[in-house]
């Protein structure tokens, strides 16, 4: 914590010295909104409606089925997990931006949990975090479910209750263990390559779920020695509502890699109609079926405004909001019951600053109708998402002048905040 009090002309200052303040007016960011949620979805990058319009009224609309050769769509997974690749730490032709995180996630975990079996028939156990993201869970519960419904009875889930149960956790009979890099409720950070290491040492193969990281901390998959990666683009990569994900394995790995979804996609050779599934040599194996080429190509705007940057400076801009975000609750907001759940601990702090709250629910209902736009989840989270691409620090000031406000009044605490609709 600081020893003076912060000023609002303090964070006019940061952003004087901004070296990303330039990248804002590429966002189309609505007037007075603060948009504290692009952990959750990212802002629009204006590029995106020239992006969408051309696939839609010109590849699609003049150039038709030709487009998928003239307009580049057969090959668009592929480059686009290229252009990411240099953000999670990955190579050229080790990426591709395909499905959905729950789709890939089955895939990758299907293809460890049978790897495994060829070589340690006796690890059947899967470690996971009792709050990973629950996406991540009920695949892999459903995973299990299918293959007992098949005759392999005794694979089971073991949930720890964060990173300190972790090594007791891996024992002999582990064959994955499942992570999240930045914890969706908490902004906990993983080391993946220590905990690669701690794994890898058990006998355990690693997956990790990047999408609370990717294009907000740097992730070094390589360098990390991971085995197998998910994510989505459509938080900080800014790619558009159910934007595609992506999906990584380690090149030691990718000959390997049995598609569990094998679909003409990721053929040798899709357009020979063979009968016999036969995978393709390379990346493009981990596809499944036809593309969604107009998402697909909106992805590619939000992943063109990181090459106007890099994962170190994004890191230090988000690492300046979410420790000036804590100073000034803990300045301003004193005396509330706000529970901090998010590291101090630079180390282990993602991109986010989590408070549990009596009221949660409806402190951020009250928050979105003052144009502050957090999000909730259980149990008693409010979540503040800090996207360097284009908060300002005086957007930090702002948004907790009108945390402070509605916390004082007590104006949350009003019928209407408490009603719930279907998206929190």
């Amino acid at each position: 914590m600081t020893s003076k009090s912060i000023t609002l002309a303090d964070c006019r200052e940061m952003d004087a010295r901004d070296p990303l303040a330039r990248l804002r007016e590429q966002f189309e960011l609505p007037e007075g909104v603060i948009y504290l949620d692009g952990n959750s979805l990212g802002a629009m990058p204006k590029a995106s409606l020239k992006r969408a319009q051309d696939v839609i009224s010109q590849e699609w609309g003049v150039g038709l089925i030709r487009s998928w050769n003239t307009a580049g769509w057969f090959d668009l997974p592929r480059r686009l997990g290229d252009k990411l690749a240099r953000l999670v730490g990955a190579k050229a032709g080790e990426v591709v931006v395909t499905d959905t995180t729950s789709t890939n996630l089955f895939k990758v975990m299907a293809a460890a949990l049978r790897l495994q079996k060829e070589e340690s028939p006796e690890r059947r156990v899967i470690v996971s975090e009792r709050n990973n993201f629950p996406t991540d869970l009920y695949i892999t519960q459903g995973l299990i479910d299918m293959l007992k419904s098949l005759g392999n009875a005794d694979y089971e889930v073991r949930l720890i209750d964060g990173p300190a149960e972790l090594d007791a956790a891996l024992g002999d009979d582990v064959a994955v263990l499942l992570l999240t890099h930045v914890n969706y409720q908490t902004g906990f950070m993983y080391d993946i390559g220590d905990v690669t290491a701690r794994a890898h040492e058990a006998g355990a193969v690693t997956v990790w779920d990047l999408c609370h990281s990717a294009g907000a901390v740097p992730v070094d998959l390589n360098g990390g020695n991971a085995d197998y990666a998910v994510g989505c683009t459509y938080k900080y990569l800014n790619g558009g509502p159910g934007a595609p994900a992506f999906l990584w394995v380690n090149q030691r790995l990718q000959e390997s890699f049995w598609q569990p979804l094998s679909g003409w996609w990721g053929h040798a050779r899709p357009f020979a109609m063979e009968t016999e599934y036969d995978p393709h040599a390379g990346v493009r194996r981990y596809l499944c079926g036809t593309q969604a080429i107009a998402s697909l190509a909106m992805v590619e705007s939000g992943l063109d405004t990181f090459e106007q940057t890099d994962m170190q400076q994004l890191r230090e801009k988000s690492l300046a909001l979410t420790s000036l975000f804590m100073d000034l609750v803990a300045q301003e907001c004193a005396g509330f019951p706000l529970k901090l759940n998010t590291p101090v601990d630079t180390k282990y702090r993602g991109s986010q600053v989590g408070y549990e709250h009596p009221g949660g629910f409806a402190v951020v209902q009250a928050l979105i109708e003052r144009g502050v736009i957090p999000d909730y989840r259980e149990p008693r989270i409010m979540r503040f998402g800090f996207t360097p691409l284009y908060i300002r620090f005086e957007d930090v000031w702002n948004s907790v002048v009108v945390l402070k406000e509605i916390l004082q009044t007590g104006s949350w605490d009003q019928p209407k905040f408490h009603q719930r609709s279907a998206v929190t």
